[in-house]
């Protein structure tokens, strides 16, 4: 199975991609320009507009425009007149130190938005990322002692919770029993050990048969894994760091996939590096969930 490439986005680091039924079009961030990017499928147009920090991750908000995870809190966001992003701080983080945001995050099935923070600097490994809940305007603490937290993704009936951590160092992406009333993980056990796998695992998503598909950066593939933790199939990228995958397209059977563009390496061997791809991998996603809140 082949990729194609959607937008030769040249990404710094392209991330968070959802799709967008209702202007079946796909969003997706790159983190440190501050840029949201949008493609569409009617014609292929595409535009960006600026945001005020880097944004980790984000989610459809049932107001209208989105709930963005960025550096120093949760903010509300839209597309302002002046054609940037505008709006609204609706929780401020704490971090453990400076040069912390963050990362991964998305909404559970019942609305309720999820995120986790990292330390940038990956080389110092320091395992202060926090995974948060945020509800009511307030951020709670759920898993802690994080290095860089990846990977959220929810089963088909939101009561298995997936989470990993992609740094060299954890390599592991762990299933959490999930409380369908009350939005808390529980019994977190071991899913998916990739350091004997090919790539470290990154952005996630999961199939309306309930498997989870994650990239594995560094390794120009993206993973399938049956809900026992089985890997089903992988399929090719013609970059190294894919990022993150969502499912899209008007049947929701396209997965698209963002990607990293590394600064000051030879890219002779992977030119399109921090584009989008998208992939015909022959099942269906599932909606993305707006924030309710």
């Amino acid at each position: 199975m082949k990729a194609e490439l959607v937008v030769e986005a040249r990404n710094a680091v392209g991330e968070s991609p959802v799709w967008h039924p209702g202007e079946q079009a796909l969003y997706w961030v790159d983190i440190p320009a501050r840029q949201l990017h949008r493609w569409r499928a009617q014609d292929g147009a595409t535009q960006s507009w600026p945001a005020p920090e880097m944004i980790g991750c984000f989610a459809p908000h049932a107001a209208g425009g989105w709930l963005c995870a960025a550096e120093s809190g949760i903010f509300h966001l839209r597309v302002s007149g002046a054609g940037r992003l505008e709006g609204d701080r609706l929780a401020r983080v704490d971090h453990a130190l400076p040069g912390m945001r963050f990362n991964d995050g998305r909404c559970d099935r019942q609305g309720r938005f999820r995120a986790g923070t990292l330390f940038m600097d990956m080389a110092a490994a320091r395992g202060i990322g926090v995974f948060y809940a945020f509800e009511q305007g307030r951020l709670a603490p759920l898993v802690s002692g994080l290095l860089v937290p990846n990977g959220l993704a929810f089963s088909p009936d939101g009561k298995t919770m997936y989470l990993s951590d992609s740094h060299p160092r954890s390599q592991q992406v762990w299933a959490f029993d999930y409380d369908l009333a009350s939005g808390r993980p529980s019994g977190r056990r071991l899913f998916v050990d990739m350091k004997p796998l090919p790539g470290r695992p990154d952005g996630a998503a999961v199939d309306e048969d309930g498997c989870y598909w994650i990239c594995a950066n560094d390794a120009g593939l993206v993973h399938r894994f049956t809900p026992a933790g089985v890997l089903d199939r992988s399929l090719e990228v013609p970059v190294k760091k894919p990022a993150m995958c969502a499912f899209g397209g008007a049947q929701l059977d396209t997965l698209f996939v963002t990607s990293i563009r590394p600064d000051g390496i030879d890219l002779s061997d992977q030119p399109l590096a921090g584009g989008l791809f998208a992939l015909r991998p022959g099942v269906r996603g599932l909606p993305e969930p707006a924030f309710l809140h």
